[in-house]
């Protein structure tokens, strides 16, 4: 309550608080938003609890879309993995399902995700480095060997050939049995962000967008427990931007999506309960916690209110959180155990659904078994040891975190508000303009380091000059790239190729029409035709992406 003996306590707490002596630090967040010494009941007065905040389980959700939280069920616990061929990667999948991970999470390497088969000459060097190679139908047999597609939850890091890939994924169900109905995952698939940020793009936006809604459509229709699009702010944050960059970006990028489908005819009550989205945790502890408080409550809004969506499920944010990799060093590498333990109490206080914890080698590497079993018990100590499941948002009522969540919610519909200038997020990429705002946040930041203004422990503070790192790496050899280029010529070999011939002109057929692509491309995935074969008739029709440079 704000009365007249508040107001005057507050005053002369004011006045002893300047005169306070102070560590000189700059007390902004990572984002550069400055932070208050203290904050008050007067700084969240003007925000309606019942309308603005809630409760949880209720709109706009700013508490969590779950009545009980992390009491009726914890976060997914689902680690990144893929090296290697598939039969690395498979292995890796049963070790971590039998240490306790609840999910699985797909990493690709560089040439299947710029659309390449293993033999491409793009691609030489890469096969295998950083995720795992997959470029037919065989190899993603490989990789879900003995694993029951029906029993576990599958996420798969993919974007510009995600059709292609979840065409071979589906086609292994439809191997093991396993009623499509039943599947239940997740494809990134968000190729807006590769234009903003990661830039692993193939075609232009426009035709991208409709293999996007091809794909969304299809899922609707027979996987209907499949998320097929998770909209990512991560590799926005990771590029440099800001946290309501992340959080406003991210969410212009799934409104886009979402008026595609409106404009396609679809029934957003039966489509947009599967859109799932994507964030980043990143160090400033309760930027990012109200981050997620804000994002819950504007998607909450916008659903409701523009795009008068009916459903309440189609009014909840579902996210999940990975922690920064951006943040990782390869100075002192253990305190990324650290860095990434406090990360994913953000994610967790914030309300994921689920969540990736880094390893400690990753700037390094790939992962190795026993860094990556620590990335996962940091979770279990979280979720079994630490109290904070017990209660639902517990920072909730923060005088702090309230304001900073209202904050960030007016920060990002004014963002929203530039976007529509340009006539929306297309035009907004193809003018460079999220491009520009990310690389000036990354240069403040990065000049604040180089300033001292920011600390970064083990490199420009607390630094040890004789550093010697002693934690095993792990290295793909290159019998990795020979073995991987030898299955796919012995099944260019052994398949059948009028069908391939016939599959391949479908694509086309398709591309070049209204008709929907997936079960074309599923078709062809059964028929081994490879990644990249069907990547080049998709080039053919709908041409390639080069960026406009803008300074």
């Amino acid at each position: 309550m704000i009365d007249n003996e508040y107001k005057k306590r507050k005053s002369n707490y004011e006045v002893k608080f300047k005169a306070a002596n102070t560590t000189g630090m700059k007390f902004t967040t990572i984002s550069g938003r400055n932070i208050k010494g203290l904050y008050a009941p007067d700084d969240i007065e003007s925000i309606d609890y019942l309308s603005e905040i809630g409760l949880p389980g209720e709109y706009p959700y700013t508490r969590g879309i779950h009545v009980n939280a992390y009491r009726g069920k914890l976060w997914t616990m689902r680690q990144f993995a893929g090296f290697g061929t598939p039969k690395d990667t498979n292995e890796r999948f049963h070790y971590l399902l039998d240490h306790g991970q609840t999910g699985l999470s797909v990493a690709f390497d560089l040439p299947t995700l710029m659309g390449w088969d293993a033999d491409a000459p793009e691609g030489e060097g890469e096969v295998g480095i950083c995720g795992v190679a997959v470029s037919s139908l065989k190899d993603m047999e490989i990789l879900f060997d003995k694993i029951p597609l029906d029993k576990v939850s599958t996420s798969m890091t993919i974007n510009s050939p995600a059709a292609m890939i979840f065409a071979f994924y589906l086609a292994v169900a439809e191997e093991q049995g396993v009623d499509l109905k039943k599947l239940r995952g997740t494809l990134q698939n968000d190729i807006l962000k590769e234009y903003i940020a990661q830039k692993e793009y193939i075609y232009p936006p426009n035709p991208s967008m409709r293999i996007i809604i091809d794909m969304i459509e299809y899922c609707t229709n027979e996987v209907p427990q499949w998320n097929p699009v998770s909209v990512s702010g991560y590799h926005i944050r990771e590029a440099g931007s800001t946290s309501v960059q992340e959080l406003a970006f991210t969410l212009a990028d799934g409104f886009a999506y979402i008026e595609a489908c409106i404009e396609r005819g679809m029934d957003i009550d039966l489509f947009a309960p599967r859109i799932s989205f994507f964030f980043n945790s990143h160090l400033d502890f309760f930027e990012e916690i109200a981050k997620y408080r804000a994002a819950r409550k504007i998607y909450a809004k916008r659903m409701k209110e523009k795009y008068g969506a009916k459903n309440p499920r189609s009014w909840w944010l579902r996210f999940h959180t990975q922690t920064a990799g951006c943040t990782l060093t390869a100075q002192q590498p253990e305190n990324n155990i650290v860095r990434t333990a406090f990360q994913a109490l953000a994610g967790v206080l914030g309300g994921t659904q689920s969540l990736h914890t880094n390893s400690m080698d990753e700037t390094l590497a790939l992962p190795s078994e026993k860094a990556a079993k620590i990335a996962l018990r940091t979770q279990q100590i979280i979720a079994y040891e630490t109290g904070v499941i017990n209660t639902v948002d517990p920072l909730g009522g923060s005088y702090f975190v309230e304001s900073l969540t209202d904050q960030m919610e007016k920060e990002a519909n004014e963002i929203f508000k530039q976007i529509d200038v340009y006539g929306g997020v297309i035009p907004a990429i193809e003018a460079g303009y999220f491009q520009k705002e990310i690389a000036d946040a990354a240069y403040r930041y990065q000049r604040e380091v180089e300033k001292k203004e920011k600390f970064i422990v083990g490199v420009n503070e607390f630094v040890e000059d004789d550093e010697q790192i002693e934690i095993p790496l792990l290295t793909i050899p290159p019998e990795v790239e020979i073995e991987q280029k030898q299955r796919l010529a012995d099944i260019r070999q052994s398949r059948d190729q009028q069908a391939v011939d016939e599959s391949i002109a479908e694509i086309k057929d398709a591309a070049m029409g209204d008709k929907n692509l997936m079960p074309v491309f599923i078709k062809a995935a059964h028929n081994y035709v490879s990644l990249g074969e069907m990547v080049a008739e998709l080039k053919e029709v709908f041409g390639t992406y080069e960026e406009v440079a803008v300074f």
